[in-house]
């Protein structure tokens, strides 16, 4: 009794808020900017709290101004990103693009709150031609000084990184270790990493009295030199040794000097990109055991080719990569892989997204000469011969209700 008294309550203060007439704070609130935020790592509670003087809507097709923001690595292991500002109804034909760069450094909270002050400036354009104008107060940061930066690193930035780990049960024990090291110099001119990776992986498991033992191991040390070229072409070459005992490799060597062209500017590349590159390298490869083509070394002529697409506007977004390789010797030695994520907006509230990947392999010259055991089919020691590989996965998503989200309560989580 006591429980249906107050949804009686409840619901007559419901239907008495729905009659009551508009005041004049609700009447000002309506005539707020109508903004569509397009960002998919933004934390949307912290930008409707920092922002309160717009209208959020879930649609596209009502707002009024359209933001999307997209993200790249720098130089320095930070992100640049860009801020699109695209003005719809009667603010068409504004648009305008501001850039934040964080450091890599910085905090999350950091990094939240520099990009939200840079949306807060592309917005104020739009809010001064609306009555909620007359609510927003913009004061100067005190303390600021014009200051000269000097880099005593000369853009060079230095990681290093090591990850024990370890994980034990009655029949089971693993013990894994990542380690890594990189340098890195961006400029406009050059493009210059250096980046060393090791992984060692033990593995015991105990089933019906009997042990069986899986160990891996693997480490490579990759170079990658670009230079810009013009606004569409650069040139480098991609090198590294590695070994693997998955592979069957105990050592191995490839350079390949390859040239890359996009269809679009450089300069456009956090909103589309068409980059083709092509490449012939050297590959020399030691294996640990003799191959099924009966070799222990051999050296290799490579030819490969590559082409990203990728292009992100407020209809959604697509990202498809291709690459193809073939060895000189035996074209018929090769491997072609497609792969592409893709999310568009249908119509309102309704989202499709997609993604796969499907690779046809014929190119595993290092595959180990006779039958694998048991054990090492079972706990994947060895590569394992194989003519493709495929994976996809399929998303809808839909939402309705009220345009309006505006509303920040974080009562019991989001």
């Amino acid at each position: 009794m006591c429980v249906m008294v107050v949804g009686l309550l409840v619901l007559g203060y419901n239907l008495k808020a729905q009659t009551t007439p508009p005041t004049g704070e609700d009447n000002l609130r309506s005539k707020a900017l109508k903004v569509f935020i397009d960002c998919r790592y933004c934390d949307m509670d912290y930008i409707r709290e920092q922002i309160p003087y717009v209208n959020y809507v879930r649609d596209v097709r009502v707002a009024e101004l359209y933001i999307l923001v997209t993200s790249q690595s720098t130089g320095s292991g930070g992100h640049e990103y860009s801020i699109f500002f695209q003005g719809l109804k009667r603010f068409k034909g504004m648009n305008d693009t501001l850039i934040y760069a964080s450091s890599p450094d910085e905090t999350r909270d950091r990094i939240r709150e520099g990009r939200t002050n840079m949306m807060k400036m592309g917005i104020m354009r739009y809010v001064a031609r609306t009555p909620l104008a007359s609510e927003v107060k913009i004061t100067p940061a005190e303390g600021l000084k014009k200051q000269e930066v000097k880099d005593k690193w000369n853009y060079w930035v230095f990681e290093l990184q090591t990850e024990p780990q370890f994980d034990s049960e009655q029949s089971i024990k693993e013990i894994s270790w990542d380690n890594s090291a990189s340098a890195y110099k961006v400029t406009p001119d050059w493009k210059l990493e250096f980046e060393f990776n090791q992984s060692i992986d033990s593995r015991k498991y105990i089933y019906q009295d009997t042990t069986y033992l899986r160990y891996r191991s693997y480490w490579s040390y990759d170079n990658l030199m670009v230079k810009s070229l013009t606004d569409h072409w650069s040139a480098g070459v991609i090198d590294n040794v590695s070994s693997s005992s998955y592979r069957n490799i105990q050592v191995g060597f490839n350079i390949v000097p390859s040239v890359e062209y996009d269809i679009f500017p450089y300069s456009e590349s956090t909103r589309r990109q068409l980059r083709i590159l092509y490449g012939i390298g050297y590959q020399f490869m030691q294996y640990h055991d003799t191959t099924i083509y009966n070799k222990m070394q051999e050296n290799l002529f490579q030819q490969q080719l590559r082409v990203a697409f990728r292009v992100q506007q407020k209809w959604g977004y697509v990202n498809v990569s291709m690459l193809a390789s073939a060895y000189m010797h035996d074209v018929s030695k090769n491997r072609l892989s497609l792969a592409g994520a893709l999310r568009i907006r249908i119509f309102k509230g309704f989202s499709l997204r997609l993604y796969g990947s499907v690779a046809r392999i014929n190119d595993q010259l290092s595959l180990v000469k006779g039958e694998l055991n048991e054990e090492e089919l079972l706990l994947r020691i060895r590569e394992l011969a194989t003519s493709y590989r495929a994976e996809g996965k399929i998303g809808i998503v839909y939402t309705f209700g009220s345009i309006y989200n505006n509303v920040v309560n974080p009562r019991f989580g989001n």
